[in-house]
């Protein structure tokens, strides 16, 4: 993958366009529900200079009543010209270092339309560690026009996930971890069954990230990660994980090694694990 259709940028290069007129930082901190501090009061103490704050929860479709479901075009046009972005501007997003939801927001300005869109490899942690500047507090940015139009080959619904495990014409890869896929670990969210949809693959988002720097790891170790977990590199893929946040990084991890045509799970096992959902599997992969 050539440096222009990477879509990660180093510190290096966002400490060199941070002033740039076009160049816009957003903050995608996002954490599991109930885990304090909250993201936004984490954004409030320490940002990178000039970033604003991308809610995820708030930039989605408040009238489905699972966690932080894609918004329609018009909503995720309104909240990201309220950001401060223009459909001419280079979007560079960021999260805490864990490798959460940078990749969510990612995937969602490519579902929408806008191509020029990266995120810092290593996030807050690496350019902390590296000793540049942050700033505390909120910034207001001025407002946009941002027009998207939504690309629904991206995004799979509950009814496309269910038709897959009759067809499994998609192979589905889980990036919850390795417990919870398996059904040994409870679920984070209240009344949520434990185990994973029948014929996915596991692999852990954590392991596709050196947890001491927060950068990625190379592209071989990326390309074991998921030919070890049984993946074909050469057959359609969907992501999933547990709200469709974190299955964002195993999207990204295949986009790097030239997989770009997958795509996500919207609802997630928030959505396939209700007591009332479709058949679930439980154990190894």
């Amino acid at each position: 993958m050539t440096t222009a259709d990477d879509p990660l940028v180093s510190t290096d290069w966002l400490a060199a366009h941070l002033g740039d007129a076009d160049v816009k930082v957003l903050d995608a901190t996002f954490k599991l529900p109930g885990v304090l501090p909250l993201p936004k009061d984490d954004y409030l103490a320490a940002h990178l200079p000039g970033a604003v704050f991308f809610d995820v929860d708030a930039i989605s479709d408040h009238s489905n009543p699972l966690p932080h479901m894609f918004p329609s075009a018009e909503q995720f046009g309104r909240d990201i010209g309220a950001l401060g972005v223009g459909n001419s501007d280079t979007v560079v997003i960021y999260d805490a270092g864990g490798w959460v939801a940078a990749p969510r927001a990612w995937w969602m300005f490519l579902s929408y339309g806008h191509r020029n869109v990266r995120i810092l490899n290593g996030g807050l942690k690496k350019w902390r560690a590296e000793g540049r500047p942050v700033e505390s507090g909120e910034v207001t940015a001025k407002p946009a026009t941002f027009k998207a139009s939504y690309d629904p080959k991206r995004v799979r619904s509950i009814e496309q996930m269910i038709a897959n495990v009759g067809n499994r014409a998609e192979q589905v890869i889980d990036a919850r971890a390795a417990d919870r896929f398996e059904g040994r670990a409870a679920e984070p969210r209240p009344g949520i069954r434990a185990g994973h949809i029948p014929g996915a693959r596991n692999v852990p988002y954590g392991n596709l990230f050196d947890a001491a720097t927060g950068a990625m790891k190379p592209l071989d170790e990326l390309r074991a990660a998921f030919t070890g977990a049984g993946v074909r590199l050469d057959a359609p893929i969907v992501t999933s994980c547990g709200s469709g946040v974190s299955a964002g990084v195993l999207t990204l991890a295949l986009y790097r090694l030239g997989v770009t045509d997958t795509a996500l799970y919207d609802g997630s096992w928030s959505e396939w694990g209700q007591a009332s959902g479709p058949p679930i599997a439980t154990g190894p992969a």
